[in-house]
């Protein structure tokens, strides 16, 4: 399976995004900004092909399975230079990303803002485990 996200605008404090899952539109994202030099958890990752596993550790992961029936583990961007624990999860604005990737039904560019998290996240998701089911890999680009 290839994930996607097709970066279309950046600011100072965020960066607004497409999410694609084989091709296809899925959601919008939210990330922190670009910076040249790493600032932990306000950095966007850099752009790249990065695997993508389950982390089955950590305190989200025990929020997440407590909340959802269906989670089999945190989406984990695997293997990014300097970076560690990347995750792809529920949030609203820069503030909950900590360099992690959020996904939302709606996005607000001018707000720095996505919507309809949870619901974005949970449809992402379920089709995501389905590939790690069929014991595919599962890539992500970010460009």
């Amino acid at each position: 399976m290839v994930l996607k996200v097709q970066r279309y605008n950046s600011s100072t404090e965020h960066t607004g995004g497409l999410f694609f899952i084989d091709g296809v539109f899925e959601c919008f994202t939210l990330e922190d900004e670009y910076r040249e030099v790493k600032v932990k958890g306000e950095t966007r990752i850099p752009n790249g092909v990065y695997e993508v596993t389950l982390r089955n550790e950590g305190g989200m992961n025990a929020k997440y399975g407590s909340r959802y029936d269906f989670h089999k583990g945190m989406l984990w961007v695997r293997d990014i230079p300097n970076f560690k624990y990347v995750l792809i999860h529920i949030g609203n604005e820069p503030s909950d990303t900590e360099g992690c990737l959020l996904l939302g039904s709606t996005a607000d560019k001018h707000k720095a803002f996505v919507g309809g998290s949870a619901i974005a996240y949970s449809e992402a998701y379920k089709k995501i485990i389905k590939a790690f089911e069929n014991n595919e890999k599962v890539h992500i680009t970010y460009e």
